[in-house]
């Protein structure tokens, strides 16, 4: 048995209920904040335009639009959770360390978005070990599985 499967399986035993209100909750903003993302993609750009050349700032904005807006669906639905959360974590590591710490905690002109982003990058942390919970696709899916 794997680490990765045994991780998996404390996190299905040991996970409380009101994670996946929590999961939706996330996942609804995960997924406002990409089509947020996708209506100012230029102002996403200028802020990652500090990360490299031209075309890896517009290459890192349009993975980040893609990423919030399709994961964050998959999230509040609990499909794919471990690996969505995966993949969004680079994001919120680079919107934490790269765009929000230089502004400082409780900046109110920047209308707290380190504490927000810290926020979130806990909860996929918490989704990348816990899993989608009682109530999302996943847990239907091994169900399945089992059954069969």
């Amino acid at each position: 048995m794997s680490l990765v499967t045994k991780i998996e399986g404390w996190g299905n035993a040991h996970r409380p209920g009101w994670l996946d209100i929590f999961r939706i909750i996330l996942g609804l903003f995960i997924t406002y904040k990409g089509f947020e993302f996708m209506f100012n993609i230029d102002s996403l750009q200028n802020t990652t335009a500090g990360m490299g050349e031209m075309f890896s700032a517009a290459a890192i904005a349009h993975y980040i639009v893609f990423a919030h807006a399709l994961g964050g669906p998959l999230i509040v639905f609990g499909i794919y959770t471990r690996i969505v959360s995966l993949v969004q974590v680079p994001i919120l590591i680079g919107a934490v360390v790269f765009v929000n710490y230089p502004n400082g905690f409780l900046s109110l002109g920047n209308h707290m978005e380190l504490e927000i982003s810290l926020i979130v990058l806990i909860g996929l942390i918490v989704f990348m070990i816990f899993g989608g919970g009682k109530f999302s696709v996943d847990e239907r899916r091994r169900k399945d599985v089992a059954a069969s």
